[in-house]
């Protein structure tokens, strides 16, 4: 058991107790490297998940890069999807928002336009709000779409780039609501290798990122009112 000795009245006292040694920390540091080994290894398919629902419409988000866009339009023309909506607010370079045509929406439209889907089966459904929670807000911007336009859905699919995927699939969820199932499909970005995300700038910028963001979305985020 522990000892101690006072000294000045009980001002000073000396304690003795147990503390690691070398083999111990040793032991505590493997423990560390091995579980931020687990951890770099994992977050990767945590962010980048995909999971399909059975549904009749797809979701695009304009912003996603032409890489992204092509197979979104390979996903389109390969499944079972009647309509394809092209989201998304003002463009990053524009400040504000102008107009519908300076919006992702717009953009993503136009991409999927000149990769072969008929003008009736995409439409555009822009976010006219400028600031934070733009995904929220293009989620929110759909669901009102189809309100308005009284065309019920209860599953769509969302595509998006890599790791914004679990993001993504949350805020769609949580502006749809329970009624409807959100899938989502995650598109890995050419610019990396996903398996060795940490030897590349972009790889680290944006899994970390996108982790931050992400715990942002699920643990602090309210939806405005």
């Amino acid at each position: 058991m522990p000892t101690r000795s006072q000294k000045l009245g009980g001002f000073l006292i000396r304690k003795e107790r147990w503390g690691l040694a070398w083999r111990g920390w040793l032991i505590v540091a493997a423990a560390v490297l091995g579980l931020g080994w687990a951890l770099m290894l994992g977050i990767y398919p945590f962010l980048a998940v995909t999971h399909r629902v059975d549904t009749k419409v797809l979701v695009v988000e304009g912003w996603v890069p032409a890489p992204v866009m092509q197979v979104a339009i390979h996903e389109f023309k390969s499944g079972s999807y009647e309509r394809v909506f092209s989201t998304g607010g003002p463009v990053e370079w524009s400040g504000a928002y102008t107009s519908d045509s300076d919006t992702s929406a717009a953009l993503g439209f136009e991409r999927l336009r000149s990769g072969g889907i008929a003008r009736g089966l995409v439409e555009m459904v822009p976010a006219r709000v400028v600031g934070r929670d733009r995904t929220y807000n293009s989620a929110v911007a759909l669901r009102d779409w189809l309100r308005e336009h009284r065309l019920p859905v209860q599953s769509i699919n969302v595509i998006t780039e890599d790791v914004h995927a679990r993001r993504t699939r949350l805020l769609f969820q949580e502006a749809f609501g329970e009624g409807v199932t959100v899938g989502i499909i995650a598109v890995p970005n050419p610019d990396y290798d996903s398996r060795h995300w940490w030897r590349y700038s972009e790889g680290v910028r944006e899994v970390i990122g996108e982790s931050i963001a992400y715990s942002y979305a699920r643990f602090l985020f309210e939806p405005p009112k």
